[in-house]
């Protein structure tokens, strides 16, 4: 697995980090733009980027239903479990598979969460698509991905994408973490650098929480718009907080992966 979440590296001496922690489902549109960003300030800056999980399944899960790892096959988790695999020996390849699971869903409207779409696109990628078995045989690729997803849980956070810093600690002593910054159009060149840059402005303030824009009817009709190869590719109900959120007025929804 990655490094050790629970230790912090030294500060970098000109306080702007240089590393990263990204946990992302690839489930999630949002973490998926984000990613997208965060490409483009690593490609500008060297910034090293560890690739780690979060499930939106098992955060959303519902009394009584399964747990996401109590199935043969779950959507978000299953690839999550590829991707642990592949990070075992390459977080390069971790780096690919989400990009390309990514983009399958939410630019190309493809069903990567279904076994025979992730084996062509590990194919795609140059990787043996029997890993898809392999990693659904390998129990302990559960466990990589829940100790992920715990993380994330153990410090307070509830979605993706969540960011942690490891040069940086808190006043407890724990490593920086923050949500977001949720994009609808990830920015690129200058553009992604200076949000970058007001990103990590706030490892300044410890005790600043929260500055949020409010999403209106017009942002929804956007985010609609603009996110209509992921909801029609998808086979999941998206729920916010524990309420179910029709997005598609009198579409159907997918089925509750969590059922």
């Amino acid at each position: 697995m990655a490094h050790d979440a629970d230790s912090a590296a030294p500060s970098p001496p000109n306080g702007v980090p240089t590393r990263v922690d990204f946990h992302f489902d690839v489930m999630c549109p949002f973490a998926y733009q984000t990613s997208r960003w965060m490409r483009d300030v690593r490609d500008q800056t060297g910034l090293q980027i560890d690739w780690r999980f979060f499930s939106l399944e098992e955060i959303n899960r519902a009394e009584g239903k399964k747990h996401p790892w109590e199935r043969d096959w779950s959507y978000g988790w299953s690839m999550m479990r590829i991707g642990a695999l592949l990070r075992r020996s390459s977080m390069d390849d971790l780096d690919r598979w989400y990009e390309r699971a990514g983009r399958a869903l939410h630019e190309e409207g493809h069903r990567p969460h279904d076994p025979n779409v992730a084996r062509r696109l590990l194919t795609e990628l140059g990787l043996d698509s029997n890993i898809v078995d392999e990693a659904m045989a390998d129990a302990s690729t559960h466990d990589d991905v829940k100790a992920d997803h715990d993380r994330v849980v153990a410090a307070g956070g509830y979605g993706v994408p969540t960011l942690f810093f490891p040069e940086f600690v808190t006043d407890s002593g724990k490593i920086e973490c923050f949500f977001g910054p949720v994009v609808l159009d990830p920015p690129e060149g200058d553009a992604a650098l200076r949000l970058w840059q007001a990103t990590t402005a706030w490892l300044e303030f410890p005790y600043l929480f929260e500055l949020q824009r409010p999403k209106n009817d017009h942002h929804g009709e956007v985010i609609v718009d603009r996110f209509r190869p992921y909801l029609e590719a998808r086979d999941w109900v998206s729920i916010n907080r524990g309420k179910t959120i029709p997005l598609i007025p009198n579409q159907t929804e997918g089925s509750d992966p969590s059922v």
